[in-house]
């Protein structure tokens, strides 16, 4: 038995175990005790925040798992820990302290064998040891020194390799009747025939023929309801073309937990895993992998106290990572959340600084590895943002793709709504600055400017050199460290700032409402007052001076690839390659803000929605500037992504997104290209009148928070569990929380809750969907995109219409889009969308709460036809909740209950 004690604390209890058993204590001991003696805890800073006592520190049991089991995902919880190590689970609470000594030896003794990831195990300890890592002296007695110096992480990792341009895909035509030929070899022929899914993969398939005329891409829009099975529908003729053809079909998603669902269902289409890796490739924006020479930088000193433990416990995980992912990929979710934000953001290529092949690490490098990988597969599973990404800036021009399937295709008018958008903020001046110019005042770390990461290549051309330089003194004029300070001062430095100033002041005047809140501020570019006029000209000059050398740049790069000099290998023209990319997006970014600056005193422009902003968390200011969005984001996503492509389908469950085949359209970009888009449609299979119905609750006041925790409270009693909150409003959920947790824990009943417990969303959702008698509390992110079926969601619960929240944005959209009946579609696709978390499987029941009174009856058309609504008391809606979910029994028709 280790000599250490464990320590559990929950909404119910604090326990307290060692060797003689376990005792319940008071909040003032357990904090006594972890002050003075190492304890062991299943993750600290959940602990530690319900202790009150947030720099809690231990023997953290999923720190020692992530260390043994480097890419093994276990759930963050005592029923997940039981499962990795055999352990039986524990029932109570009271039981928790105890399992956790016991678990903690279980884990010890995997040392005692040759454990898959022993590799590396013993090297990696001793430097664990050397930062004081809390485990490191039990784990290093127990391990044995190899007796062969073992291999360290960059000499384990394979290298990637060059192979010849992929020809361009053959022009060829799939029939539908062997889209559902290859469907049945996936579904299996044994398999219950889906009328549904048929259908759905022969209309698919119009998606894959060759098309017409230039520019003209073959659109097709597919609805399919909850259930018809829409991914094998759309893999079916998406794997056969790929086999023809030679080419590759980019397969998009809008959230991370459906890509790493659809590699899941990849493997029906290659059961052989070794030819699925080849075949398939999962590709992510550069931000979500793992950077090797920011690991190394980190390894060796760059790295100080808890954030160098996160380093070397990722360097473990990278030796057996499948591609490096460190954001929704075999990195656990939890494992930078023990280390409260301390380092894992500066351990990927987050500031686009990658110098390519001038990395000593690039032939082993993640990011390269998975495009080219990508390059020869026949599915790529992307998401919107990197699809918009790679066509409008992407280094990968000799292989972008023809065919293109978007799921979750409405969410693509969000996507390019953030991807074509321009904001000139002194965040994102100020790294820009960064990037030009390095560290400027003894900063840690590897970050290089501009002329260091060009130095040779400068040496070689005097006016790429020249260039540089101008780059250089230009960046001086953005906005630099200490400037939101400055700004509050009243003492702006530089004609960045003295613009920030200006765009501050005027929103403050225009913007701030008596009582106001301290959330972010914004007011419509209108009318400018004279102070900013004269703020906007020398920035604008600034912003000229930068802008210039930064194309010549660009230039001179492209000159020097094309002059192909003796040591121009194929690294070093990969190298500059890279540099052109990265400097061309530069120079467009502030382009693209000289173009917003034109607008200050100037004429309007009907194309864009302009505003100035100050953004604030609970009063405190973090970020001011100018905003610039296209009225129609679809627009330049025709441009850029349909319109180069050959094919593309766009599918979803809510495409119509509560309106009609005219939204769909309008929201996918189909209104901007020349052929019309073709339309399918499959009804969901689920009988929802059986199993499901809608409750209005009509006695919960609005904006009671005590009433509305009450209502929480009770229907999540009469579910026992399984039930997920949806809020609109943080502040909201985080007081409801805050009154109900313990109330439930007494009940036997787990909650848990974004924004307050220091998980992951994704680890979230892995928790609540793991445990039946779990409750999760979330906001938007939750509404859409989690998939749990079965037992551990059956009860939906929404606190009060979704209504869009007010901005200048959604006021332009909304005079545009037909005024009411706008806030209206909006409103019934993310009630559409919220309602499809609940039904996700034949055999599922379950209840959605509207906790509102004033639900419009005209928003009901969101629900699926058939399904019963009811206006009820909260009393009425307990006892049908507790009616429905307690036996989970069928329930006959209900009538439709006048709304």
């Amino acid at each position: 038995m280790l000599p250490y004690p464990a320590l559990h604390a929950s909404h119910a209890g604090i326990w307290i175990a060692n060797a003689e058993g376990a005792r319940p204590i008071g909040r003032g001991e357990a904090i006594r005790i972890a002050a003075d003696t190492p304890v062991i805890m299943l993750n600290a800073p959940l602990i530690g925040q319900r202790l009150g006592y947030p720099d809690l520190s231990g023997l953290d049991l999923l720190e020692l798992y992530a260390f043994l089991r480097p890419g093994q995902f276990a759930v963050p919880t005592p029923k997940g820990i039981a499962r990795v190590t055999g352990l039986d689970v524990p029932t109570e609470d009271a039981e928790v302290a105890s399992f956790l000594l016991r678990a903690a030896e279980a884990m010890l003794a995997l040392t005692d064998s040759d454990w898959p990831e022993r590799e590396g195990a013993w090297t990696s300890a001793q430097s664990l040891f050397r930062l004081r890592w809390p485990w490191a002296p039990v784990v290093a007695e127990r391990l044995k020194k190899p007796s062969v110096n073992e291999r360290w992480l960059f000499s384990v990792l394979p290298e990637w390799e060059e192979h010849a341009p992929r020809p361009a895909p053959r022009a060829v035509t799939i029939e539908p009747g062997d889209a559902e030929a290859r469907l049945v070899d996936l579904t299996g022929h044994g398999a219950e025939e889906r009328p549904g899914q048929r259908a759905y993969a022969g209309a698919a398939t119009a998606a894959f023929a060759p098309r017409a005329m230039r520019d003209t891409p073959n659109l097709v829009l597919a609805e399919a309801g909850t259930g018809i099975g829409k991914t094998l529908g759309y893999l079916a003729p998406a794997s056969l073309w790929a086999e023809k053809a030679g080419g590759a079909v980019w397969i998009s998603t809008y959230t991370k937990t459906l890509q790493r669902q659809l590699g899941q269902e990849t493997a029906r289409l290659y059961p052989d895993a070794a030819i699925r890796k080849a075949k398939v490739v999962t590709r992510k924006g550069r931000e979500n992998y793992l950077c090797l020479l920011n690991l190394e930088d980190a390894l060796q000193g760059g790295f100080a106290g808890r954030a160098a433990i996160l380093a070397h416990l990722v360097a473990r995980w990278a030796a057996y990572s499948a591609d490096g992912d460190m954001v929704g990929g075999d990195l656990p979710g939890w494992l930078p959340t023990l280390f409260r934000r301390n380092g894992s953001t500066a351990l990927t290529d987050r500031r686009g600084e990658c110098v390519y092949a001038g990395c000593p690490h690039y032939r082993k490098c993640f990011i390269e590895r998975a495009a080219r990988a990508s390059s020869d597969a026949d599915i790529v599973i992307a998401n919107h943002a990197l699809v918009m990404v790679n066509a409008a800036r992407g280094r990968e021009l000799a292989t972008r793709p023809t065919r293109y399937v978007f799921d979750e295709g409405h969410h693509i008018f969000d996507a390019a709504d953030s991807m074509f958008a321009t904001a000139l903020t002194g965040a994102e001046t100020i790294e820009l600055r960064r990037w030009i110019l390095g560290p400027e005042s003894g900063g840690r770390g590897r970050r290089r400017g501009l002329a260091a990461r060009l130095s040779d290549l400068a040496s070689y051309d005097e006016q790429g050199a020249r260039a540089i330089s101008d780059a250089v003194t230009a960046a001086g004029a953005l906005a630099s460290d200490g400037w939101l300070q400055r700004l509050g001062e009243g003492a702006p430095f530089g004609p960045i700032e003295t613009l920030l100033a200006a765009v501050r002041g005027l929103t403050y005047a225009r913007a701030e409402q008596p009582g106001d809140a301290g959330y972010g501020l914004e007011t419509e570019l209108a009318e400018p007052d004279a102070t900013l006029i004269e703020a906007a000209a020398p920035a604008a000059a600034a912003l000229d001076a930068l802008v210039r050398p930064l194309v010549t740049l660009g230039r001179r790069l492209e000159a020097v690839l094309a002059e192909a000099p003796d040591w121009m290998d194929g690294p070093a023209r990969a190298r500059v390659e890279g540099a052109i990319a990265s400097i061309g997006w530069r120079a467009e970014t502030v382009a693209a803000w000289l173009s917003l600056l034109a607008r200050v005193g100037g004429p309007v422009d009907g194309d864009f929605v302009d505003w100035l902003a100050v953004d604030r968390i609970e009063g405190r200011e973090f970020d001011i500037g100018l905003h610039r969005h296209w009225l129609d984001p679809t627009r330049p996503f025709a441009e850029i992504v349909l319109k180069p492509a050959h094919g593309a389908l766009v599918t979803s469950a809510t495409l119509t997104g509560g309106g009609d085949w005219e939204v769909a359209e309008a929201r996918s970009g189909a209104p901007h290209l020349l052929r019309p888009a073709a339309r399918f449609e499959a009804k969901s299979p689920f009988d929802y009148t059986r199993q499901a119905e809608v409750l209005i609750v009509t006695d919960v006041k609005r904006g009671d928070i005590g009433a509305l925790a009450n209502a929480y409270a009770q229907l999540i009693v009469a579910s026992r569990g399984g039930t997920l909150g949806l809020f609109t409003a943080i502040r909201r959920l985080r007081g409801v929380h805050g009154r109900i947790a313990d109330r439930l824990a007494r009940e036997g009943l787990p909650l848990h809750a974004q924004h307050v417990d220091p998980i992951d969303t994704g680890t979230l959702v892995d928790i609540f969907r793991d445990d039946p008698g779990a409750s999760l509390l979330g906001t938007d992110a939750l509404r859409d995109g989690v998939d749990v079926p079965g037992e551990s969601l059956r009860l939906v619960v929404m606190e009060g219409v979704p209504w869009a929240k007010p901005s200048v944005l959604h006021a332009a959209r909304r005079l545009a889009g037909g005024g009411s009946a706008y806030d209206d579609r909006l409103v019934r696709a993310r009630l559409a969308q919220a309602f499809g978390r609940l039904i996700r499987r034949a055999d599922d029941s379950g209840v959605f709460v509207m906790l509102s009174a004033a639900m419009p009856s005209r928003l009901l058309a969101a629900f699926p036809p058939g399904v019963p609504i009811a206006r009820v008391t909260l009393e009425e809606a307990v006892a049908r909740v507790a009616s429905r979910l307690s036996s989970r029994a069928p329930v006959g028709h209900e009538s439709r209950e006048p709304a």
